[in-house]
């Protein structure tokens, strides 16, 4: 069976990792992982991962990294225009991590329709404490990145996502974080021809502006070790 050429939507994270692997093992031959960045071009919009890191990952990964500045109001445009260019190197399917919030899957198929692409979520409607399982007896290592104070304290950004980290979740956390919780940074696993060497520079707080809710963040701020 011959691979089928894809793009993946790439946030550094848990989630966008199983789905990668899970997606090779169906035969999809993922060719670019795109990653939007915010408006500095210094750190991706979804996770705060630094360019560098990325850059690290995606070669260890063995894809091409394509990026894209956006602010929050041009983000459907650029991420479209990138969809779109990267069809033009014969690739008609993207990969999304996606587990189970139809909003997220309605926007990823209609960015994809609009750039003439087929959406593809290989981790939908899987129960998510056994996503959780799988990444972690495949191998993966991730480190928590950021924290919502809305449900954890700054104690357990900057921690590594394992059976620990999960047990110290309070009551009502999602192991996956998929309500917006935590997310991570996949530094190791099977699919690395290497480790993402890394060290926790610091840890920051951060509180959006009132027009974006003024929800309080802690962050992990990484550097290449």
């Amino acid at each position: 069976m011959a691979s089928i050429p894809a793009c993946f939507s790439w946030s550094g994270g848990k989630d966008s990792m199983l789905a990668l692997w899970r997606s090779r093992e169906r035969g999809f031959d993922v060719r670019v992982l795109l990653s939007m960045l915010d408006e500095s071009g210094e750190k991706n919009r979804s996770h705060a991962v630094p360019l560098h890191l990325l850059e690290a990952q995606a070669m260890a990964l063995g894809a091409q990294l394509m990026t894209r500045s956006a602010s929050w109001a041009d983000y459907e445009r650029e991420f479209v225009d990138a969809l779109s260019e990267i069809k033009t190197e014969g690739i008609g399917t993207a990969i999304f991590g996606d587990i189970d919030l139809q909003p997220h899957r309605d926007w990823e198929e209609k960015v994809c329709a609009n750039a003439g692409l087929e959406a593809v979520l290989p981790l939908w409607e899987i129960d998510r404490r056994e996503a959780v399982a799988q990444f972690l007896d495949l191998g993966f290592k991730a480190v928590v990145i950021c924290v919502n104070h809305q449900w954890l304290d700054q104690s357990f950004c900057g921690r590594i996502f394992d059976q620990s980290f999960l047990n110290d979740l309070p009551d009502g956390v999602d192991w996956c974080g998929e309500n917006g919780e935590f997310h991570t940074f996949v530094f190791d696993g099977p699919s690395f021809a290497s480790p993402v060497e890394y060290e926790v520079a610091e840890i920051y707080d951060y509180v959006l502006p009132p027009a974006f809710g003024s929800a309080s963040f802690s962050y992990a701020r990484l550097h290449a070790s």
